[in-house]
């Protein structure tokens, strides 16, 4: 059983080395070998790139078995390398998407995406003045300004669902369900999170883990991306990869971090009874201000 079980471990392991650093390393360096062969100006010469490759195919050291032995695991070393890098930075990438507003060029982005916030915010309210009045008035192009605001409102939203104060929208998402939960009930969210992740059911952590996985694989690819637009300073179609991989990588982030930030903000609306009782805090009121603020007083404990 003790075989069985190591011969799995290692199983996942390898498959979990293969994925996450050979292969994208793999293709990296040959991405990288490729810019270094061919360069902007032969950037489509595939003869060129075969010529090469038939040159190092006719070295004589190419014939020798050891020599092919050292190139393969230099190759995978250097795979590994540059995976493991991209991990650091993916890391780095999402302590980037979630930093605060400090030093001045994180002040100036969060000031953007506020200034951009309530522009759209102020269109919204604009547009939904004027929907409103055009239904009282009975206008034939009432719904018309109705689907209107409908259409600002999903461009603030698309921004932020309250004024931002993060330089990236994936740190105000997942700032929003402990603003939310500390305006309604006055719980703190940072306080509660262990408890109520230890009364959380199996599937729900399973959710939760799963959103925390595709947030991390998202800042993964945009350290990718970011390793191809470097590239491309030497061949420019690494630069379109780069440019697609970055854009992608956003949009799963912005996704990820959302169903986390549900995920979460649902589970403390369940389970806030649930550790109320746990904690023996009475709660045969409905959620309320009262209730949350025993908790926070209980969780917060004084070091």
């Amino acid at each position: 059983m003790t075989s069985a079980f190591l011969s799995a471990l290692g199983g996942r392991i390898a498959e979990r080395w293969l994925t996450l650093l050979a292969l994208p390393g793999l293709l990296f360096i040959a991405a990288a070998t490729t810019a270094t062969v061919l360069g902007h100006e032969h950037w489509s010469d595939a003869g060129k790139l075969r010529t090469w490759l038939d040159t190092l195919a006719a070295a004589p050291a190419s014939r020798s078995a050891g020599t092919i032995a050292l190139v393969a695991l230099g190759l995978l070393l250097g795979a590994a390398a540059v995976g493991t890098a991209a991990q650091t930075l993916g890391a780095a990438v999402e302590l980037l998407w979630c930093a605060e507003p400090r030093g001045p060029l994180l002040r100036r982005l969060a000031d953007r995406r506020l200034r951009r916030w309530r522009a759209a915010d102020a269109a919204f309210r604009t547009a939904l003045v004027t929907a409103g009045r055009a239904r009282v008035a009975g206008a034939d192009d009432a719904d018309r300004l109705a689907g209107l605001a409908e259409s600002r409102y999903a461009d603030r939203d698309r921004i932020a669902a309250a004024p931002p104060r993060h330089p990236f929208a994936m740190g105000d998402r997942l700032a929003a369900p402990g603003q939310r939960l500390w305006r309604t009930y006055r719980l703190d969210l940072a306080a509660a999170w262990p408890h109520l992740w230890l009364l959380a059911a199996d599937g729900t952590r399973a959710e939760l883990h799963a959103a925390r996985v595709r947030f991390a694989a998202a800042a993964r690819l945009c350290a990718w991306g970011a390793g191809y637009l470097v590239l491309g300073l030497w061949w420019w179609p690494a630069a379109l990869i780069g440019l697609a991989a970055t854009a992608t990588a956003l949009h799963r982030g912005r996704s990820a971090a959302q169903s986390f930030a549900e995920l979460t903000e649902a589970l403390a609306d369940l389970h806030l009874r649930d550790l109320a009782a746990t904690l023996g805090i009475p709660s045969e009121t409905p959620l309320d201000r009262a209730l949350g603020e025993r908790l926070s007083q209980t969780l917060r404990k004084p070091s």
